[in-house]
């Protein structure tokens, strides 16, 4: 049987981290992680696995200009499956030769390895507006950001 993959429609307020400082990609990605560790989907380990999934095959994550989509295996470090966003005071370079710098991370937990298949796919759609990462680096509020995703708070 299939789980339900992570969601856009649903961003409670521990999944959005707005204007975070962080000096490289790495630190990026740690902020994310951090954002699944209070929200409850995450330990603080699986930052470490996204981590070392980028120092291992490259800034593949960076999927379009100024998003990253930070994500690892499924694990026993994944509670529940879900997503973070967040965005960066100054972007980073993530090494991508034509979609850096990065301004806005997303992240993207999953306990069965379709869940992010199909999260992929569902994203693919929402991201096709080259008009939405600048808007969501913009973003000043959690709410502004879930209006921009037509999501919503619960979850």
């Amino acid at each position: 049987m299939t789980s339900t993959p992570p969601s856009l429609e649903q961003l409670p307020d521990p999944a959005i981290v707005l204007r975070a400082t962080a000096p490289d990609w790495r630190s990026a990605i740690r902020v994310a992680a951090g954002a699944f560790e209070v929200s409850g989907m995450a330990d603080e380990s699986y930052g470490d696995r996204m981590i070392a999934l980028v120092e291992e095959y490259g800034p593949y994550i960076v999927i379009a200009p100024g998003l990253a989509m930070a994500h690892a295996r499924p694990g026993p470090d994944v509670h529940r499956a879900g997503m973070v966003l967040v965005t960066l005071a100054e972007p980073v370079a993530f090494g991508h030769a034509h979609n850096d710098p990065v301004s806005v991370v997303l992240g993207l937990a999953a306990t069965e390895a379709d869940q992010h298949v199909a999260a992929v796919a569902a994203l693919a759609n929402v991201f096709n507006d080259e008009a939405l990462v600048p808007a969501l680096a913009a973003a000043t509020s959690k709410d502004e950001v879930r209006s921009l995703l037509g999501a919503t708070a619960a979850g």
